[in-house]
This record gives C-alpha cells, structure tokens and sequence, in this order.
C-alpha cells in the first residue's frame, strides 16, 4: 500500500467557485433591489406614511442626490464627462425608442400629451436615483462621467421636449411663455444645478477644500440608501391598472431602449466597449419617478404611467442584471 503523502503537501483549498456572469451581477443588485423593497413594505404597513416618503424624496432631492452630484462633477474635468460620441449615441438610441413608442401611441388615435408622456415611460430611465449609485459601485468610479452625462441629457433634452410638446399642442404654438417654462423647469431642478455647479468649479481649476469635500460626501452617501427606500415607498401608491400598455411601456424601456442604444454606440456613433456597456446599462433601467410627477402636474394618465412604473421596477430586478452581465 503506498505511503500517504504528508498533511502539508495536501492542498485543502477547495477549487474556486466562477459563478454565471448574470447570477454574480444578480446578487450583486439584490441589496438595492432589497432597500427598494424595504421601503415598499414600510409604506405598504403605513408604517412609513405617504407624507414621510414626500419628505424623504425631497431630502434626497435637494440634499443628498444633490450634494453626490456636485462632489463628483467638482472632482471631474469636462472631458471625464462629455464625449461627443457617446453623448450621440445615447441621444440617438433614446430618440429612436422615444419615436417608437409615440407612433405606436398615434397609430393607437391618442392625442399628442397622451403620446409624448407614453415615450417619455419609454425613453427616460430612473438614472438619478437608481443608476447613479447602483451603477457607480457595479461598473467602478470610472462610470460616473457617463452617468452623468445620460442624466443630463435626460434632464435637458427629453424633459424638455414633453413640455415643448404637451404646451405646444394645447395652445397650437409656440409661445416665449413655453420656452420660460422649459428654462425654469432646468433652473428649478436641483440635479441640473449641481451638476452645472459642479463643472463650473472644475472649470474654474479650484479645488474643492477637504472639509467641504468630506460634508458633501457624508450628505451625498445618504442619497442611495435614501433614494432606494424612497423608490420602494412611492411603489406602495402606485396602482396597477391598464397592465397591457404598462407592459408594453416596460418592454420598451428595459429591453427596446437598451437595444437601441447599443445599436448606435456600436455602429452609428461607436464608443470604447466600457462607455458603451455604461449607457447601454442606464438605457435599462426603470421608468423615472419624475415621468410620474410630470403626468400628475400636466394630469395626462398618471394611473398609465403609475402602472409603467410599478411594472418595470419590478421586472428590472432580472432584466437591469442581464443587460449589465451581457455588456460588462
């Protein structure tokens, strides 16, 4: 019988475990998908009240969300952030679904409000609450230019165009008054004006003084677990109703806009591989909570767009891990 080799020379270690790229993302996304449901069962339980869930919005709104996007532009340059191609690849990908979806809505006979808040569930994603600190930890510091750069033109471009269009087509023109309500809807909004805020001190080559640095960052950590809780209480006052549009707005959002978007930053407008699955990953996620904030002030079927929400958030717990396991 031969000898048994010494204890030492047997390696104990067992063989490492490679989990499937799309679980290892999966099990990643499950703390925040967990906070999102933590504040659905705290405002389900009326444990958390709808009036603490408007003032936790607005705290991480004005403060903490705030306060993260001014640190990280502050301690960006310009060009960590703006890239041409990948500006035009993201403005044309979300373009081309937010087309989609209003045709779909005009061939259906919808007037043109009802149509442009249907793209609008379609086109613009939950990036400032979600996708900034969700995406920042899963893709690395790297991601944040590009991040901040969707969330711009989110907030410049396509906000803007459904108040161009929803005010267009109730008076029948153009007025200076639309365009003053467009420019103060930019300045009203506290992200807009961190972001630009931010950038003009990087601009400026001053550097943000260490003690400011760590406020801003103490402030700014509070805005993913508060943001994600806030997400997951609004759901609770969401009602599910016209399931067979809500599901077609959800197809477009989590699966047409990402396709989209890799269409034109691999072939129309090509980008590095990581610039491209960054916006590829921010196409897919969930419709924004603002969509709902906007159909509720101009009152075009908030309940549609309460339901779009609701299904898509949900549904983004698989789809949002499937599209970063793909691209990362």
């Amino acid at each position: 019988m031969p000898a048994r080799p010494p204890a030492a020379l047997i390696d104990a270690t067992p063989p490492p475990c490679h989990l499937d790229p799309m679980l290892e993302v999966f099990l990643k996304t499950v703390p925040f998908f967990a906070l999102i449901g933590l504040g659905y069962g705290a405002a389900r339980a009326r444990f958390f009240p709808e009036e603490a869930t408007a003032y936790l919005t607005k705290f991480v709104f004005y403060f903490a969300l705030s306060a993260m996007l001014f640190r990280f532009s502050a301690n960006l340059s310009l060009d960590e952030i703006f890239d041409a191609n990948v500006a035009a690849a993201y403005l044309w990908g979300t373009a081309f679904v937010y087309a989609v979806a209003m045709g779909v809505a005009f061939l259906r006979g919808l007037d043109t409000p009802t149509a442009a808040i249907e793209a609008q569930c379609a086109a613009i994603g939950n990036t400032g609450f979600l996708g900034v600190p969700m995406l920042a930890l899963l893709l690395g510091q790297a991601a944040i230019g590009p991040i901040i750069l969707v969330l711009a033109i989110d907030l410049i471009v396509f906000s803007s165009l459904l108040v161009i269009l929803v005010t267009g087509s109730r008076d029948g023109r153009m007025s200076l008054a639309m365009l003053k309500t467009v420019g103060l809807g930019l300045l009203q909004n506290p992200m807009i004006v961190a972001i630009v805020l931010g950038l003009a001190v990087s601009a400026s080559g001053l550097t943000v003084p260490a003690v400011a640095n760590e406020f801003l960052t103490i402030l700014g950590n509070a805005a993913t677990p508060g943001a994600l809780f806030a997400i997951g209480a609004s759901l609770a006052t969401k009602s599910a109703e016209r399931l067979v549009i809500a599901g077609w707005l959800s197809v477009c959002k989590l699966l047409l806009h990402p396709l989209f978007v890799a269409g034109a930053a691999f072939w129309l407008f090509p980008v590095t591989s990581f610039q491209a699955a960054v916006i590829i990953s921010a196409a897919a996620l969930p419709v924004a909570g603002n969509v709902f904030i906007l159909a509720q002030h101009y009152g075009i079927a908030p309940q549609r767009v309460s339901a779009a929400i609701l299904l898509s958030t949900t549904a983004s717990i698989v789809t949002v891990s499937a599209v970063i396991a793909s691209v990362s």
